[in-house]
């Protein structure tokens, strides 16, 4: 959802492709960055974690490091994510205070990433298959006009491992970015509402998203997430990316 990749008309294309060009704006084979990861519960109190993030494809499969490196109670916490085109993805996480290495199953993936209102599932791509499409519309978006995609997951089994029922995505018509994301629990309900904001252009061509908000409209939660810096490519090696890579810190 971070890419540019051209403009054309809604009705040359299908909503599944708008949603896979939306998709195929991720198209960044390697970076490195640091971010700010901003916990607000529903009285306005805040929490913060700083986190290191690693990001490299080798073959078809693309694999990421999340480090957290504060505050105490959490530093040393890592999450490896290994993202597959044609199947679910792996996850795994160590706890320092346990001193191990677990995987997080596929009735896990749908909860919270460390507390804040994003899931573990948000950390990856999701797969353009699990989704049936469908055009809802266009709404008009801080000034740009957005097809909204509406994306309804295949079966009970994939609902579950991402966390919601079905989603609406707000996709700029001129550039393909989203802007918006809203999210629908099992019940239909709306849940949580994504925000996309200050996309940058990279040395490639490409555009990242430096700010995330993800506001559950259920318990009046929300979180932040900010890109504080960012490095395009990454000199780690694969093995730097395996599950005994995360207990080095």
């Amino acid at each position: 959802m971070l890419l540019i990749t051209g403009v054309n008309s809604s009705f040359s294309q299908s909503p599944r492709e708008i949603a896979e060009k939306a998709a195929n704006a991720i198209d960044v084979e390697a970076f490195e960055m640091s971010a700010t990861l901003k916990i607000y519960d529903n009285r306005g109190n805040l929490r913060e974690r700083e986190v290191a993030v690693a990001s490299k494809q080798f073959g078809d499969v693309f694999k990421t490091l999340i480090r957290f490196l504060s505050p105490p109670d959490v530093r040393g916490t890592a999450m490896l994510i290994y993202d597959y085109d044609d199947k679910g993805d792996d996850m795994w996480i160590y706890m320092p205070s346990l001193r191990r290495t677990r995987r997080i199953v596929s009735s896990e993936k749908g909860g919270s990433f460390m507390g804040s209102e994003f899931s573990n599932a948000d950390m990856s791509t999701p797969n353009l298959e699990d989704f049936n499409y469908k055009l809802l519309g266009e709404e008009t978006i801080n000034g740009k006009n957005c097809w909204k995609i509406e994306a309804t997951c295949k079966t009970p089994e994939i609902a579950e491992e991402n966390g919601f029922k079905r989603q609406i995505a707000y996709i700029e018509q001129n550039s393909y970015l989203t802007h918006r994301v809203k999210y629908y629990d099992f019940h239909d309900e709306l849940h949580k509402i994504m925000t996309i904001f200050d996309y940058r252009k990279l040395s490639n061509g490409s555009y990242f998203a430096y700010q995330m908000e993800m506001e559950n409209v259920q318990n009046g939660r929300k979180s932040i997430y900010v890109v504080n810096q960012f490095q395009l490519g990454s000199d780690m090696e694969e093995s730097d990316f395996s599950t005994t890579a995360l207990e080095r810190f």
